[in-house]
């Protein structure tokens, strides 16, 4: 028999998380995650305590954590912060971050790397010496001033492609986070979530409707970020994508580019990434999970059957609650 998902969510670090926040655990998600780009969004581990202490029981995620942001030790140390917060809430998966290094014009980081900083941070929260650039390296705290060692908090990987996969492997992590429902063989891991956005519809919505625009369309508009920071004039071939290459070109300087290219990133869309989303019609709906609910319900059936255990929703646009609300229902309807 197929196990049907959990259903958690994937936030910005804003000033209003805390109240988002809340409001999931009422609605009962399992999860939530939030995002690491420190160009983009506010400070993860800053929200993460403030969630930790402003919740009960919801679970804590981060979604995803990107070495070279931070030295293992100050990344070792904010894990214990929050662990002690809410002990056995924390999650915390790992990835080469690339939209946060993008956001910085920078590629992202090389899986050879990622995997020597997951273990790092292993062997810091385990109460081990480790070396770290060169010198040996350890949590000293005395009691009172962090959680005893060893911290058991799981560390995931944000697994991606033949490369994301084997550094999961390697690392044998307990868990993984894709952002696509894997296909046959592509995992053997007994946690694996699935980040997925995309609006349910209401009755007499479609793709033209300004809500879903506004709430599907950030999602979308990833994509078109993606194409164009992998191959540049690539993106004119999506519909609308000259004009919106030819918009980013016109405001910033080829170096500055990055710097507003990724605004909004799965969460708003500016004016260029509403042009284009609009440009696609239809089919700016098809990479992310909208539809009416029932669709939603039978594509947690899917994905269950696909062996993911987690969906992490991304909510998009002004009216968040909302988003949560509606995904919350069509998700419960798929246990019924």
């Amino acid at each position: 028999m197929t196990t049907r998902p959990h259903y958690s969510c994937a936030l910005a670090p804003t000033a209003e998380v805390v109240d988002t926040a809340r409001f999931a655990e009422r609605l009962g998600y399992r999860r939530v995650w939030l995002f690491d780009s420190p160009a983009l969004h506010g400070d993860l581990w800053v929200a993460l305590a403030r969630i930790a202490s402003g919740t009960d029981r919801i679970g804590l995620a981060t979604g995803v954590a990107v070495p070279d942001l931070r030295h293992p030790m100050v990344t070792a140390s904010a894990i214990g912060s929050v662990h002690e917060l809410a002990p056995g809430r924390l999650i915390v998966a790992v990835g080469t971050g690339y939209t946060a290094r993008h956001a910085l014009g920078q590629q992202p980081v090389p899986w050879a790397d990622t995997v020597r900083y997951v273990r790092q941070v292993r062997a810091l929260l385990d109460g081990e010496v480790v070396e770290i650039d060169g010198r040996p390296c350890q949590l000293m705290h005395l009691p009172g001033f962090a959680p005893p060692r060893p911290m058991e908090v799981p560390l995931w990987v944000a697994a991606s492609g033949p490369k994301g996969f084997a550094a999961a492997r390697e690392l044998d992590a307990p868990g993984v986070v894709m952002t696509s429902v894997p296909a046959d063989g592509d995992h053997g891991w007994a946690q694996c979530a699935v980040l997925r956005f995309g609006t349910v519809l209401r009755p007499g919505e479609d793709h033209t409707s300004r809500r879903v625009i506004e709430a599907a369309g950030p999602g979308y508009a990833s994509i078109v970020h993606a194409v164009w920071q992998k191959a540049g004039a690539a993106v004119d071939a999506m519909p609308g994508g000259r004009a919106w290459r030819t918009s980013l070109e016109a405001e910033r300087p080829e170096r500055e580019r990055h710097l507003i290219a990724h605004q909004g990133h799965l969460s708003r869309l500016t004016d260029r990434d509403r042009d284009v989303v609009t440009a696609a019609g239809l089919a700016a709906l098809e990479p992310g999970w909208t539809g009416d609910a029932a669709s939603i319900a039978a594509r947690f059936d899917e994905a269950g059957a696909a062996g993911v255990t987690e969906v992490v929703y991304v909510p998009a646009g002004p009216d968040i609650p909302g988003e949560l609300r509606a995904f919350a229902e069509a998700a419960r309807s798929s246990f019924r």
